[in-house]
Parts: structure tokens; sequence; C-alpha cells
């Protein structure tokens, strides 16, 4: 199914990855994995995730040291990252939330304790995971009844348009690629010519304007769009 969560388990232990891929999958979410600390960097860059799991013992990097990376970046500093981690003590948890992790589990642990951190997390960057209303401006959409307002005007758009405009809203300001766009929008196992993107965006912009409204899509050059 296109558009669902994208989670990136980072964990050495190959066993532990598994269950842990698992159990995410099992939830209707898509994993990708990383088993070191400079792999799960570079993950992170090319195919960003919408929640990191991230265990603190990795080679090469630690799990520490990834968390402030990715917290430090503008492009990556907004992804919600869940430290795992045998360190039970006190100042432990203290120096993984210091250092920018917004969550921070202590093994061993419940894989339904896991899960339901890991939706709170969702809930936060991917509201449309738990079917709330999204708003941009004067832009409205109900995701349980898949309706579209502007300025209190109904809107007709397609299930693709409907798609799009979703993952726009619920980050406005972020640039999308048209690779993102076609992985969220689309899935990542359906093949989709990346003009395809262009096509899509000009039908929902044509849908979004109602009278004087302006339009809300913004082109970055070689880069994507972005709302706002």
């Amino acid at each position: 199914m296109a558009g669902e969560p994208l989670v990136l388990v980072v964990e050495d232990e190959p066993a532990q990855r598994e269950v842990l891929a698992y159990n995410i999958r099992a939830e209707g979410f898509d994993v990708i994995t990383a088993s070191a600390g400079d792999e799960a960097l570079i993950t992170v860059r090319e195919t960003p995730p919408d929640v990191i799991v991230l265990d603190w013992m990795l080679p090469h990097v630690s799990g520490i040291e990834v968390c402030r990376q990715l917290k430090m970046a503008s492009d990556t500093s907004k992804i919600p990252v869940i430290m795992l981690s045998a360190r039970s003590e006190e100042t432990d948890k203290v120096r993984g939330l210091e250092t920018g992790a917004d969550d921070y589990i202590t093994k061993p642990y419940s894989v339904a304790e896991l899960l339901a951190r890991l939706r709170t997390q969702l809930r936060r960057v991917r509201p449309s995971t738990v079917g709330e209303r999204l708003e941009y401006e004067d832009i409205a959409v109900d995701l349980t009844e898949h309706r579209v307002y502007r300025s209190g005007e109904p809107l007709s758009l397609g299930p693709t348009e409907f798609r799009l405009l979703t993952a726009l809203m619920e980050r406005p300001g972020r640039v999308w690629s048209r690779e993102q766009l076609l992985d969220r929008v689309w899935g990542r196992d359906i093949y989709v010519d990346s003009r395809t993107v262009d096509v899509h965006v000009g039908r929902l912009r044509k849908a979004l304007k109602v009278g004087e409204a302006g339009d809300p899509i913004r082109t970055v050059r070689g880069a994507g769009y972005s709302l706002g």
C-alpha cells in the first residue's frame, strides 16, 4: 500500500534486528534496516525514514553519535529517534535524551511497549496514520472522510492528488524530491516515471485554485516541491 510510514531499524545483532523488523512490519509499517552507525547515516540520507529505532551500542559509529549527527543536520533534525539501550542508569537515559533522542527504551523491553512508543512518534510526524485532520493556512484535509476544503469551499481531488496533498501537508516547508514523493504517494514497489509527479502536481495546483486563492505549492528548481 502506498504511503505507509517508513521505519529505520538500526541494530547490529542480526536476530534482534529481524525480530524488530518483523513485528514493526506486522503493524502495517514499511521497514528498512542498518547494522552499523555509519551505514545508518548513509541510509537516512538516501531514504529518509519517518522514525528511527536506534540501538546505542553499534560498531564503527555509536548510536549516540548517530543521533547527535542527525539532530545537528537541518534536513534530518526532525526525524524522531527512539533509542534502545541496555544502559539503565538515569545518567545514561539523560545523556541519550540530551543528545536529541525523542524517546529512550531500556533493554530488555516488550515488543508491545516499543510499538506503542513507535505509534506515539508517528502520530507527531505522520498524523494521517491515525486518521486526523490536517490544516495549512486556508486548506483543510479531513482524513477520515477523504474531503478537502479551501477557505471552507469543498474541492474535488482524485485519489492520487489527495495522497499527494496529504504528503505535502504533513510537513509544510519541507522540500520533497520527485523520488521521495513517488515513494510516499505511489509506493516503493511500483515503478512510475518521475515526470508523473509533475503531471499530478499540475492537477493538484489546478484543483486548489478557488477564487482569488494563490498557488500554495512551491517548485524548488533542481530539488522538487514544497507546500509553502
